[in-house]
């Protein structure tokens, strides 16, 4: 039988295989690294696994530096206040990471039965690195709320911090609450989330008991906030839809500095005592940026 493949002809000259073509993993990474610092966070995780090229310079501290907030330094300060030093260690992708996680921050504090009762939430918003904030209702002080005639704190899976206040009935109705906070300069809008009747689960289906929910169709509540550089804001609307979490809209602000904290007070209110009014579920009050309305179901 044949050869089935023929041996080069001896020529006294070893033959040279070509060199392969300039690939994308050919690329310096401090190239690559000033490409895709213009791209948005999300994108830059997801050129890492290209190749080598790229998953270096994803790492860079100069690409992240510039998705991080102007003020970064002064958030990890105020989140981290306890344990700051850590990030001192750490790249710039690393701290952004973190920075991502919902954190909890500024006034945990223990019961009698040493449990940490967390009041406040806050992160960057993985895609376009703007600062969120969740404030639970054991952050916000509720008239009443340690008389079980009126109020109960209810354990749900529907909320971040695995609890709501809970209203059964009372006359009036008030719910204030303030942060002092390193914003960075933009816009934000707060709202106040809440629910008419109370939600559990039967045999796996989610069910809600609209028993106690009256009097919100009488009078409007009155939603304010306010700043500590004068800006204020109103709203009235009536409470109407039963069964689902709502945000409710109480306003917007607008920091002009990242220099500086901003405080912020903000209120619902329905303290018109011919009636009582009930059924309503307050899971906390969100502080997001003002471009987020159209996204509220994600929070």
């Amino acid at each position: 039988m044949g050869l089935l493949f023929s041996l080069p002809a001896a020529t006294g000259s070893t033959a040279i295989a070509p060199s392969p073509e300039p690939g994308l993993g050919d690329l310096p990474e401090s190239c690559v690294a000033s490409v895709i610092g213009h791209l948005e966070p999300m994108q830059i995780c997801q050129l890492a696994k290209l190749n080598r090229a790229f998953r270096g310079a994803s790492s860079a501290d100069f690409v992240w530096e510039s998705k991080l907030p102007v003020n970064y330094e002064d958030l990890i300060g105020r989140v981290f206040e306890n344990d700051a030093s850590f990030c001192k260690g750490l790249c710039k992708r690393d701290i952004y990471a973190r920075l991502c996680r919902a954190n909890s921050f500024d006034g945990g504090s223990k019961g009698l039965i040493e449990i940490w009762v967390i009041l406040q939430k806050v992160w960057l918003d993985k895609r376009t690195a703007n600062i969120c904030m969740s404030v639970s209702s054991n952050g916000l002080a509720i008239t009443g709320i340690d008389d079980r005639r009126y109020w109960s704190r209810i354990p749900t899976e529907e909320s971040r911090f695995a609890s709501v206040a809970y209203l059964q009935q009372i006359w009036w109705f008030e719910v204030d609450g303030e942060i002092e906070f390193p914003f960075p300069a933009g816009s934000y809008s707060i709202f106040f989330r809440l629910q008419l009747g109370c939600a559990h689960k039967r045999f796996g289906r989610r069910i809600c008991n609209s028993e106690h929910v009256h009097g919100w169709d009488k009078k409007p509540v009155r939603f304010q906030l306010s700043t500590s550089d004068g800006q204020q804001a109103t709203k009235q609307c009536y409470l109407k839809e039963q069964g689902r979490w709502i945000h409710y809209h109480a306003g917007d602000f607008v920091v002009s500095s990242s220099c500086k904290s901003i405080k912020v007070k903000y209120s619902m209110t329905q303290i018109d005592c011919t009636h009582t009014k009930g059924g309503l579920c307050v899971d906390s009050v969100q502080i997001l940026p003002a471009e987020f309305k159209g996204r509220l179901q994600h929070f």
